[in-house]
């Protein structure tokens, strides 16, 4: 399984993750401070900035984009419960 790292930078915490974890998996394992309610992308809640590899996350759902904009989201965020980790990232809370 191809793996990737994640750095949460509240934290300073960086660990190797398999390819396709979402980032609140192992926000909530870890107790960084990007805290959540739904975990479905409803709420906005987990917004997140991505310090670096904003291209290593999947892309942004019809549904993300729709919680991003009603969030007023600036560019470099996204919700950690929608992205998953495909190459080396480092995120911390918004």
């Amino acid at each position: 399984m191809a793996k990737a790292q994640l750095t949460f930078k509240d934290i300073d915490l960086t660990l190797t993750v398999p390819v396709g974890v979402r980032v609140i998996e192992i926000s909530d394992k870890l107790g960084s401070g990007i805290i959540y309610g739904c975990r479905e992308g409803d709420c906005g809640t987990c917004l997140m900035k991505v310090d670096e590899g904003w291209s290593n996350l999947s892309s942004i759902s019809v549904v993300e984009d729709k919680i991003l904009r009603e969030n007023a989201a600036g560019k470099h965020h996204r919700l950690a419960c929608q992205a998953q980790v495909l190459g080396d990232v480092t995120v911390s809370p918004a």
